[in-house]
């Protein structure tokens, strides 16, 4: 595994914890101007997204720390 593994991780990682944020404020009716805005499902798509994208981001970290 080389570098290029970790850094796909923590990108992909990355845009899914930004796509779960924004899917959350759109779920909330924080951030207005979409059809997801005010539906609670998107708030709960987002938090899966977002967990996702931190459990991604924390494998590949642990792996580039390891120096794997």
């Amino acid at each position: 595994m080389g570098w290029n593994d970790v850094g796909i991780r923590s990108t992909i990682g990355a845009l899914l914890c930004l796509a779960g944020v924004v899917w959350i404020l759109q779920g909330l009716n924080v951030l207005h101007g979409s059809m997801m805005s005010g539906h609670g499902g998107y708030t709960v798509l987002g938090a899966v997204a977002l967990v996702a994208g931190a459990a991604l981001l924390a494998w590949a970290w642990r792996r580039r720390s390891a120096g794997e």
